[in-house]
């Protein structure tokens, strides 16, 4: 059996930079198609909605000439009856050779983990993980910058509720960047964060400011996460911080990021420039998901 995912947390640099070097091997292969999982079933359980992380596993699957099955919500499925997520877990496992979970809460996937007979990817736990949308992150801006070494990277927008960001700013730290963290006051990394990118060295400042950052070598933009405040008040205090457009811009050329989805945060002019790379960055999660498929499966590669 290969290995799972839940956090990057668990992986040295050298182990994610073999993860990116067999999806750059993967993507050569992704229009073609393979038949390396041939055979092999993924049971994609969707707690939670999601666009891209879902469709990317599931093109991922089918490219390695596997086949899917699974939920894209829980309506409809025995949670709707009180089954537990350890029941579930414990009952699609015997139907598939790979589990890929998002849960809204937080360590269901470490949860999942612990009753799953098989190797388990974290597709998103609440607030908690996203380490396969991290990977493809970083497969993205190292195939623009070629080096991270000493690259100022701008994290902007919800850092407290975001994701993204909780896994993106450590993993980051093992590649020897710079950092910015730009948020309102009230949606500030978590400390803990903080602690950790402290231990690696990383030189990190705060800012609720968006010029001041305009000229790192990446802009990496995230929405303000309405669906993880208990209070709409607070949201709506929130909403609309910060909005990336031409005018904002003027003549820097950063890496504009963005995990999608969009609402308002990058303005629709931007989306031709050269340099705003957000849908391509979305399309590379389809070779960086086939090579944790193939490393969960012990397929080789």
């Amino acid at each position: 059996m290969g290995k799972g995912l839940i956090t990057l947390r668990d992986y040295s640099r050298k182990e994610i930079e073999e993860i990116l070097s067999l999806a750059r091997v993967m993507a050569r292969d992704q229009r073609t198609g393979t038949d390396i999982a041939k055979g092999k079933i993924l049971a994609a359980l969707f707690f939670e909605p999601s666009t891209r992380t879902r469709l990317s596993f599931e093109t991922a699957m089918l490219r390695l000439g596997g086949k899917v099955i699974g939920f894209s919500s829980s309506e409809g499925t025995s949670v709707g009856k009180g089954e537990t997520l350890a029941d579930t877990v414990r009952t699609v496992s015997q139907y598939a050779d790979l589990l890929v979970i998002r849960h809204p809460r937080e360590g269901a996937a470490q949860l999942a983990a612990e009753f799953s007979s098989l190797p388990v990817i974290n597709a998103g736990d609440g607030s908690g993980n996203h380490p396969t949308q991290t990977l493809l992150d970083l497969y993205t801006m190292i195939d623009h910058l070629k080096d991270l070494e000493g690259k100022e990277i701008a994290l902007v927008g919800d850092l407290r509720y975001g994701r993204t960001t909780h896994s993106l700013a450590p993993a980051l730290a093992l590649f020897g960047v710079k950092l910015i963290l730009v948020s309102p006051q009230e949606l500030r990394i978590k400390n803990e964060i903080k602690v950790e990118l402290d231990k690696h060295g990383v030189k990190l400042r705060e800012t609720e400011d968006i010029t001041e950052a305009l000229d790192a070598d990446v802009l990496y933009i995230t929405r303000i996460q309405k669906e993880r405040f208990p209070d709409a008040a607070e949201y709506a205090k929130v909403a609309g911080s910060y909005r990336i457009d031409r005018q904002l811009l003027g003549k820097r050329t950063p890496l504009i990021m963005h995990p999608l989805p969009r609402v308002d945060e990058i303005a629709a002019d931007v989306d031709d420039l050269v340099t705003a790379v957000y849908f391509e960055q979305a399309g590379n999660g389809v070779p960086v998901r086939m090579a944790l498929i193939v490393r969960a499966l012990g397929l080789g590669g």
